[in-house]
């Protein structure tokens, strides 16, 4: 298949996984045991891993913290939200078996990055190179096909959750194609081109049901019907059955899903994954800071499309680069959207951390449909910039 056409336009697709989908459980595992202890101690340092298999989930890293957690509780109670509750489902929340494998965080990193320090002279505690995106084609500063397939996840899971689709499982995955062009550098969504929604289920509905289910109570409430028309392709469930799921399905592991939580391949990705980490990490608090700074941008109506990307080495408290790229959407230079830059934000570990409050226990809600473009979060909210 031919991705450009005649007429300039160009097809990119976005994926997004449901909460019921193995790496997006430990996810949410991960972020649920941050919070747990945030809750009770906002200096922890965290670095949690889990793993999950058939009747398994395994917790694995560094934790240093005056809480105190039950993390059977929280690993439990996780899975149960999430909608394992038996055993006919392949994996259920009472009977699967919780380990653990975690040790404190190693003092050569503490000493380095923040024992004895203030907070405006905490290191980064460990080095990397984070990316921000932002674009004008969503309301939410987002793009389109992330956008589109997230929503779609989050109706099934809606739907499921309220018997509505009474035969729906909680393993889910969705992708949207959408055929653009470029005008001027800036993206300009025309069409919806192809969806793929495959989703768990049980043993009792038809194909021809689910599909009717899916294309009329999912699709035509979430994606707007002047995207849609009859070129539009639908992939529903194209394996056909999808009874075992979840983690008897397929392995789990905390931060395989990076391209989900960020910007569905859009921009650029540094690599670093987020879930189960404190923010003394700048994997996490950069990556919330850059799209802080592009959205910002973006919505001040600097540039109509942003990238923004910071780098970092271990222990050292200011970032060693930043760049930003208008990609021709700004009428003015790349150089002076960066003086903008750096006369509104501080990109120091301490500065981002206070000024996005990230010593609160909000991460478990970010593990599933995507870190950016939901406006509960604080580095959703736009910045007024002076200049």
């Amino acid at each position: 298949m031919a991705n450009h056409s005649n007429n300039g336009s160009f097809l990119f697709s976005s994926e997004s996984v449901g909460e019921g989908h193995p790496d997006k459980l430990c996810d949410q595992i991960s972020d649920a045991v941050l919070d747990a202890h945030l809750a009770q101690d906002p200096e922890a340092k965290v670095a949690c891993e889990a793993i999950t298999k058939t009747g398994m989930v395994m917790l694995l890293g560094e934790i240093t913290s005056k809480a105190v957690v039950d993390y059977q509780k929280i690993v439990r109670d996780t899975i149960r939200k999430v909608g394992y509750t038996d055993s006919s489902q392949g994996f259920d929340y009472k009977t699967c078996s919780v380990t653990l494998a975690l040790d404190a965080q190693s003092p050569d990193i503490a000493s380095a990055v923040h024992l004895e320090k203030s907070e405006d002279e905490l290191g980064a505690g460990d080095q990397g190179l984070m990316f921000g995106y932002a674009t004008d084609e969503t309301e939410e500063c987002m793009p389109l096909t992330i956008d589109l397939s997230h929503k779609l996840n989050m109706k099934l899971s809606e739907l499921r959750k309220n018997g509505q689709l009474p035969w729906a499982r909680p393993d889910t995955k969705t992708q949207v194609t959408v055929e653009y062009m470029f005008q001027d550098g800036a993206c300009l969504p025309l069409r919806v081109h192809t969806v793929v929604i495959s989703t768990q289920h049980d043993e009792t509905v038809t194909m021809a049901q689910l599909q009717d289910d899916l294309m009329q109570k999912v699709i035509k409430v979430v994606i707007p019907p002047h995207l849609m028309d009859n070129r539009t392709i639908f992939h529903l469930n194209p394996s056909g059955k999808f009874i075992i799921g979840g983690p008897m399905g397929d392995g789990g592991l905390t931060g395989r899903k990076i391209i989900v939580d960020t910007y569905g391949g859009w921009g650029a990705h540094g690599g670093g994954a987020f879930s189960g980490k404190d923010c003394s990490k700048v994997d996490r608090s950069a990556a919330y800071a850059a799209r802080w700074i592009a959205k910002s941008l973006v919505k001040a109506g600097l540039c109509k499309r942003c990238l923004l990307q910071i780098s970092y080495a271990i222990g050292v408290v200011d970032p060693l680069s930043l760049a930003v790229f208008h990609f021709g959407t700004s009428d003015r230079t790349e150089a002076e959207l960066l003086k903008i830059v750096n006369d509104n934000f501080d990109l120091r570990p301490g500065a981002m951390i206070r000024e996005l409050k990230l010593k609160q226990p909000i991460f478990q809600r970010t593990a599933v449909y995507g870190h950016f473009g939901r406006k509960e979060f604080p580095w959703e909210q736009v910045k007024q910039l002076k200049y």
